[in-house]
């Protein structure tokens, strides 16, 4: 493969081709690379260290399982480290399952609210291979159509609407307007009053901005 065949684009010291993905050695063999397997080009290494598959124009997944929900908390060490240490724009797919539903409520909001990243709610590894499919093809289309706008706001997925509808006073239709608003849940977090104000009201303005400070 030379450079003149794909597009490569550049997550950390890695090369990821526009249709291709690299995924952790610990999922080689598992139920997500059977479902990637003939979908996309999907190559091993393990030197990805924190990140569970990588992905072209500086996106990685992090996939947090069943057994990881159950085991404790874990987890969100390695959320926070690639949160404030890398330079990648990260998606979290989870596992929510009957077993693991009843942990699923704090984590989306540890996740969605407190770290500002995106949460994919999945209910097995072969659901999951066919978001990264979408996410992979999805940044292909992207690249190779010059009319699609490539700045998005994060709040695309149900799941974070949701979440932010969970913070006192807050309905569908408020929060809707924030995630309108504002492009990111850490643009929303380090809102002032003032700001808030402008979209959602004095009042209501004043207890989200007290939400996210307590969880300071």
């Amino acid at each position: 493969m030379t450079s003149k065949e794909v597009t490569p684009a550049r997550i950390g010291a890695t090369l990821v081709p526009y249709g291709h993905a690299i995924g952790n050695e610990k999922w080689r063999g598992s139920e997500v690379a059977q479902g990637l397997h003939g979908k996309i080009q999907l190559h091993f290494e393990e030197a990805l260290g924190l990140v569970d598959f990588q992905l072209p124009n500086k996106l990685c997944v992090l996939y947090i399982s069943e057994a990881d929900l159950v085991a404790g908390s874990a987890f969100k060490r390695r959320l926070v480290r690639i949160r404030n240490g890398a330079s990648v724009h990260a998606i979290v797919i989870v596992e929510r399952t009957r077993i693991s539903d009843q942990y699923f409520s704090p984590v989306q909001k540890f996740i969605a609210l407190e770290l500002g990243m995106n949460l994919l709610p999945v209910a097995n590894q072969s659901e999951a291979a066919q978001l990264i499919i979408q996410l992979v093809l999805g940044q292909s289309k992207e690249q190779s159509n010059p009319f699609i706008r490539k700045k998005r706001s994060q709040f695309t997925e149900p799941s974070v609407l949701n979440t932010i509808q969970q913070i006192p006073g807050v309905g569908k239709v408020k929060a809707m307007l924030l995630l309108q608003h504002f492009v990111s849940i850490h643009q929303l977090s380090n809102a002032s009053i003032a700001q808030l104000e402008e979209v959602i009201g004095r009042g209501i303005a004043q207890q989200v901005h007290a939400f996210f400070t307590q969880k300071r």
